[in-house]
């Protein structure tokens, strides 16, 4: 049974890649999840904003005392002025010696100087790959989903200059046309994309009145619209696709392959589960590929994409349509109380 993929050009051992999150900042987990069948795994993202602070922290540090006594200055090492970011290269290192698999970078900045320099270090730290996450908050009414987008080409664009591994994108899905969006990003040369990233909003707690940010899992059905695109894209870029976001089971992979993913991320599974749940994942896709006779991912992956499928209205407005006029029946199991 070939359960072998290709992923930004990288060979890759089966389809299942461990998503960015604090569980592998752990060596001892990294392992782990290495052992139970990981085929490659994100590492925890690097932030600009993080990169700011600590920058800023260390300034404090190192000039609280300037106008009490001219020679403390000279207590602080002006080295220590980047301890941060250079700690979380030096445990992405450590990390990437760790294991036989790929490691790929993450990285999430706002300022282009900071993206080029932060992915030729994370390159010099040994990454296989790099993960882009691009999370544009709009604040500004003045700004429009043009310039957004131009900034973010720029940036891949920028970014293949600096660095000589490969590039995905990791993208929200509130872009007016997603498709476009990733035709364009594909057209400056990035190499793969994740869909979509998991967006983290604000709540307000109405007994404090305050705000809040709650750490929320991702939910099983949350995966539907990564399957829609990667559906619509399989076929149509030159670029790599990868599911992300609700995807907990065997059963999960298998209808993203089908639909034409080349990859997939999981991360909340192993938060419920452990690490051993990427053993189970794999023993059911090649359960499944056996009772299909299948003996490799190229035999059906996208064999149910929109290119491929029968159906001409599977991934277009019309099923909506479809469903709505069938919506008496599909909710008459569920009698008003």
């Amino acid at each position: 049974m070939n359960l072998s993929t290709k992923y930004l050009g990288l060979t890759l051992k089966n389809p299942l890649i461990v998503g960015a999150s604090n569980l592998v900042t752990d060596i001892e987990m990294l392992k782990k999840l290495e052992d139970a069948g990981a085929s490659a795994i994100v590492y925890k993202s690097l932030f600009e904003e993080q990169i700011q602070l600590e920058n800023l922290e260390m300034h404090q540090q190192m000039t609280d005392y300037n106008e009490r006594n001219a020679e403390m200055i000279s207590l602080f090492n002006e080295d220590l002025y980047e301890s941060g970011p250079e700690e979380f290269l030096m445990k992405f290192s450590e990390a990437k010696k760790a294991l036989s698999i790929p490691l790929i970078g993450s990285l999430n900045c706002v300022y282009d100087e900071t993206w080029y320099t932060y992915a030729k270090k994370l390159e010099e730290a040994g990454a296989d790959a790099l993960e882009v996450n691009f999370y544009a908050v709009p604040i500004d009414f003045d700004v429009d989903g043009r310039g957004i987008l131009n900034e973010e080409l720029d940036v891949i664009e920028g970014i293949k200059k600096h660095v000589s591994i490969p590039v995905s994108v990791k993208l929200s899905p509130f872009y007016t046309n997603p498709l476009y969006t990733i035709s364009e990003m594909d057209k400056r040369g990035a190499d793969g994309f994740v869909l979509f990233n998991r967006m983290f909003q604000p709540d307000i707690n109405i007994e404090s009145e305050k705000h809040h940010f709650p750490y929320n899992l991702s939910h099983e059905q949350d995966n539907r619209l990564a399957l829609r695109f990667a559906g619509l894209l399989h076929g149509n870029v030159d670029a790599s696709i990868c599911a992300s976001m609700g995807i907990f089971t065997g059963a999960d992979v298998i209808k993203m392959l089908l639909a034409g993913a080349d990859v997939v991320q999981v991360v909340s599974t192993i938060y419920k589960h452990g690490p051993k749940q990427l053993t189970k994942i794999l023993e059911e896709v090649q359960a499944w590929m056996e009772t299909k006779g299948y003996t490799s991912l190229e035999d059906f992956k996208g064999s149910l994409s929109n290119k491929n499928t029968k159906d001409p209205f599977t991934y277009r407005r019309a099923q909506y349509v479809d469903i709505l006029m069938k919506s008496d029946d599909i909710f008459k199991n569920y009698p008003m109380r």
